[in-house]
């Protein structure tokens, strides 16, 4: 068992939160909040939160199963972990799962949202891909394609890549890859909206790079066979899910993992062609 999952609940009350509302033309708002504690800054942030209903989304569950996804498959990532807490929010409190993250920058780096990077350097009628690609960030924003369409993200825009420079050491790299929570089922709250997701339906989604469809970005990648050097098997399944169990209902597991199963069987198709 990792320990991605904290389910003895923490009191993390002592938290401020900042309202964010979402970019990804998705109804609602995220908030966000952090900490410093001996040094070591962590962010936290929450699941749709509605001022009515209170914290009513599951994205932090979300990005716990992307998180053990890039862990089987291999691939750099911001960590996450999901913790069982209580907080105040305007005055309320609640008990609630949240995310929590340590910060990726190194001492030294400051960062940019890849769009605002992409206005001040690009080359005239040079495409974001193609700006990606001069600046020898291929493989990353092929990844980024391939898994954005395993979850059906549908948020990945200019801000949810990073660029990390440090003046003084006079480098540049890309954030490792973060923020999945708007994926899956994300926009499912009942057992009837369950039941009735269709898993392969490509949804329009918010994407910096290339389309707003992420099966037709998968045309941007020329050799898809390279992207992952590890397979998903039936076997990841308890991997992905485990300690999960009353967090999200059996059904909505089972119908996120029949998503990213067949959308895996599909890609591999596509790497045959």
């Amino acid at each position: 068992m990792d320990n991605k999952v904290i389910r003895e609940k923490q009191d993390l009350t002592y938290l401020k939160w900042d309202h964010i509302r979402s970019s990804s033309g998705t109804a609602g708002t995220f908030l966000k909040a952090q900490s410093v504690i001996s040094g070591v800054k962590t962010y936290y942030k929450l699941s749709n939160y509605d001022i009515e209903k209170g914290i009513v989304g599951h994205e932090c569950v979300n990005e716990i199963i992307v998180d053990r996804l890039l862990d089987v498959l291999g691939i750099e990532h911001l960590s996450y972990q999901l913790i069982h807490a209580d907080i105040e929010v305007d005055g309320k409190s609640y008990e609630t799962w949240l995310c929590a993250s340590k910060d990726f920058k190194r001492t030294g780096e400051s960062k940019s949202a890849l769009d605002n990077f992409y206005q001040i350097n690009r080359k005239a009628d040079e495409s974001r891909y193609d700006f990606c690609v001069r600046k020898g960030w291929k493989k990353y924003i092929e990844t980024m394609l391939a898994v954005d369409y395993l979850i059906m993200n549908r948020d990945r825009h200019g801000a949810n890549v990073e660029v990390l420079r440090n003046a003084k050491e006079q480098t540049i790299r890309v954030a490792p890859l973060f923020d999945h929570g708007l994926s899956f089922l994300c926009s499912c709250y009942t057992e009837r909206e369950i039941d009735a997701f269709d898993i392969m339906q490509d949804r329009p989604c918010q994407n910096f790079i290339g389309s707003r469809s992420t099966h037709d970005n998968l045309s941007l990648i020329a050799d898809k066979s390279a992207v992952f050097s590890k397979s998903l098997t039936v076997e990841n399944k308890d991997v992905l899910f485990a300690d999960l169990t009353g967090i999200l209902s059996a059904k909505h597991l089972n119908k996120i993992w029949d998503m990213l199963w067949n959308r895996w069987c599909e890609y591999e198709k596509l790497c045959n062609l």
